[in-house]
């Protein structure tokens, strides 16, 4: 028994060093498994870095020319999500500007505005935001109704204080009722903070099938894989290839979790709140998913840009169906139940939540739970693949082919 296990590990130590060697061989490889993997979370995380849109160009159209609407102007661009860069004598005037590029949005000061307040009578602002950008669109909208409604606020408080009230009733007449909002986990609201976590889950799982997918490819087109028939067809013999392949990603990935889930995080300030440990406990049954789902998918490709083609056709679908551009709960339930066979799609909450809202490994129990089942799944996959591609070889290639052991042993 126990001469079965030493070379059992020393087989698996064989596939390991084979597997390596075929990577470090592989310059595109390395380039998607490393140099990929380093250069998308950068630059995502640098070009994000402001985290809020700000100060962005808006156009005032300002019919009425009297003190109130100068003072509106004036809190307009006291806003910190919109600048007024210019003021346009006409409506026409001002969408010309927005048309040209030079302006986000437009702010109109209907004529009248001033004596209408001061008769008591409503009036409006008409605020025109891009709706096909829709950051755009929020934050124009979002501060020109905030200083609009300051100034209506003010506007009434001095009639009731008119009336004969104080500055505190009439406050407390104005907004009877008041909203204490608190902002938990992501208090600016910033969008690096909110994609980036998950977008680096993506990219983990993402440069991880495509590298995999090159290497089995690379390994089918010079036959690389022949020397292992022997070993595959053996009772048993398909579990140090399948250990050997996987400890050499999972080797290379967490030395690349490291920078990505901890440098990157520390470096850009994304909220950090779970602990180490339960991340860990997270991202070893989620790599494993990944490994063994790409050997699966490996014996597919005959050719490395086959896999290419696969994986970059995948990744829209994948960002997607994972729930970070569109909740889950609004995704058809059929569709969203397919999107469990990538194990983001797993992986994401359960990451998010231990991460970002420092919740423990027992509030992710049935994710966890997911997350070992289709590691499971996808183990017993990648080793039905691994020993159907040996069959298959041992039609087409003899197993003591000189020139295949030759090309192993470059």
């Amino acid at each position: 028994m126990f001469r079965k296990l030493h070379q059992g590990l020393e087989m698996t130590g064989r596939f390991y060093r084979d597997e390596i060697r075929a990577i470090r061989k592989d310059s595109g490889a390395i380039l998607i498994l490393i140099g990929a993997l380093m250069i998308y979370p950068i630059i995502y995380s640098i070009a994000y870095q402001k985290e809020v849109v700000r100060e962005l160009k808006t156009t005032v159209v300002d019919l009425d020319r009297s003190s109130s609407s100068r003072q509106l102007i004036k809190m307009l661009q006291g806003a910190e999500q919109i600048v007024i860069d210019r003021e346009a004598n006409s409506l026409d005037e001002a969408k010309r500007e927005f048309y040209e590029g030079n302006s986000g949005g437009i702010v109109v000061i209907p004529q009248n505005f001033e004596k209408d307040i001061l008769n008591g009578t409503q009036t409006n602002v008409a605020v025109f935001a891009d709706g096909s950008y829709f950051l755009i669109y929020r934050q124009i909208l979002g501060g020109a109704v905030k200083s609009v409604g300051t100034f209506s606020a003010g506007v009434e408080i001095k009639k009731l204080m008119m009336e004969g009230k104080t500055y505190e009733q009439a406050a407390m007449q104005r907004d009877p009722l008041s909203a204490d909002m608190h902002f938990w986990f992501n208090p600016s609201s910033g969008y690096g903070s909110f994609v980036m976590p998950g977008i680096i889950i993506i990219i983990l799982q993402q440069t991880l099938l495509i590298g995999i997918g090159m290497v089995g490819g690379t390994a089918k087109e010079k036959n690389r894989d022949s020397f292992m028939v022997p070993v595959a067809l053996k009772k048993g013999g398909v579990l140090p290839i399948l250990f050997g392949k996987t400890l050499g990603y999972l080797t290379l990935y967490a030395v690349n979790c490291v920078i990505t889930m901890i440098w990157i995080h520390s470096w850009f300030n994304y909220p950090d709140r779970g602990s180490y440990v339960s991340v860990l406990m997270l991202t070893l049954p989620f790599l494993l998913s990944v490994i063994f789902m790409g050997i699966t998918l490996s014996v597919l490709f005959k050719r490395r840009e086959s896999s290419i083609m696969f994986m970059v056709f995948l990744s829209p679908i994948v960002v997607f169906l994972s729930g970070i551009s569109w909740p889950a709960s609004s995704i058809p339930p059929i569709v969203y139940s397919l999107a469990h066979l990538f194990p983001s799609t797993i992986m994401m909450p359960a990451y998010l939540r231990i991460r970002i809202l420092g919740a423990d490994i027992s509030a992710i129990r049935y994710e966890y739970f997911l997350m070992l089942l289709q590691m499971c799944f996808y183990f017993c996959t990648a080793a039905a693949a691994l020993y159907v591609s040996a069959r298959h070889n041992a039609k087409t290639i003899s197993p003591q082919c000189p020139s295949a052991k030759a090309d192993d042993e470059e």
